[in-house]
């Protein structure tokens, strides 16, 4: 087995399987330097043909609970009215989607917000029960982000992510496995065991074609991203400045409903 580290990264491989695990617990809140750590890891995957599937976890109670809002507004990631080639989170997020490999996550507890987007990077997603997902950006006064009008859309609809946009409401592990958000739902002891499993399965078989056929289910998400991510960031600037989003920021970090004026 051989190990390395990007940052809170941690990258395990082992019989063809990468696990690759985020080590911010107990929440796994993400920044720019998180989403370039996994990347980082990601491309040297790439590069290695002792690699042929990957493992997405995350060490504590969340998968990831998006940012940490209770602690800075999005303002502070946006400020200027560039797209969002000139955003270092979003540019390097796209570094995600480039991966060549299949990625396989492990969803345990909250996949919110940025969490969301970034569980979407995988091919497919393993969860537990009590697993909650959610693109709640309108709970804090702020558009979708990370691509996720774009890739949410293309896994479960228009209508139900729809649904998870205008309501920002809470998804369990069970709704996720009846609309496709996950892939497979076990309890919380067998997550890893079960994730591995997949990615043992897909790596058993000839890694050409995997590759080959990934590459082609996959032609143009990570350019489709990109241009998603440059209108979400435009979006994102101007809400980041109204009354309603400094609401909701304060509100999440009291832990009570936003007060919303429109403003």
């Amino acid at each position: 087995m051989t190990e390395q580290k990007y940052g809170d990264v941690s990258v395990a491989l082992n019989e063809f399987v990468a696990q690759v695990e985020i080590h911010r617990p107990p929440h796994n809140f993400f920044d720019v330097a998180l989403i370039r750590n996994l990347a980082d890891a990601f491309n040297a995957l790439d590069a290695d043909p002792a690699c042929r599937a990957i493992v997405l976890s995350a060490e504590g109670k969340s998968f990831c609970a998006g940012a940490n809002f209770a602690q800075r507004s999005f303002g502070s990631t946006a400020g200027s009215d560039s797209p969002a080639s000139g955003n270092p989170l979003y540019s390097e997020g796209v570094r995600l989607f480039a991966c060549k490999k299949p990625v396989v996550a492990a969803i345990q507890g909250a996949a919110i917000g940025g969490g969301l987007g970034l569980a979407l990077v995988a091919d497919f997603r393993v969860a537990s029960p009590e697993a909650r997902f959610a693109a709640n950006f309108v709970k804090i006064g702020i558009h979708p982000g990370f691509g996720l009008t774009h890739t949410l859309p293309r896994l479960i609809g228009q209508q139900r992510a729809n649904l998870m946009f205008y309501t920002g409401r809470r998804i369990t592990g069970e709704e996720a496995l009846a609309w496709g958000l996950a892939d497979i739902l076990v309890e919380p002891a067998r997550l890893r065991e079960a994730a591995t499993g997949l990615a043992k399965e897909i790596a058993e078989n000839a890694p050409l074609a995997v590759l080959s056929t990934r590459a082609t289910m996959r032609r143009g998400l990570a350019e489709a991203v990109k241009a998603q991510t440059d209108l979400e960031f435009v979006e994102q600037n101007w809400l980041s400045k109204t009354e309603d989003h400094r609401e909701g920021v304060k509100a999440v970090a009291e832990r009570r409903p936003g007060q919303f004026a429109g403003k």
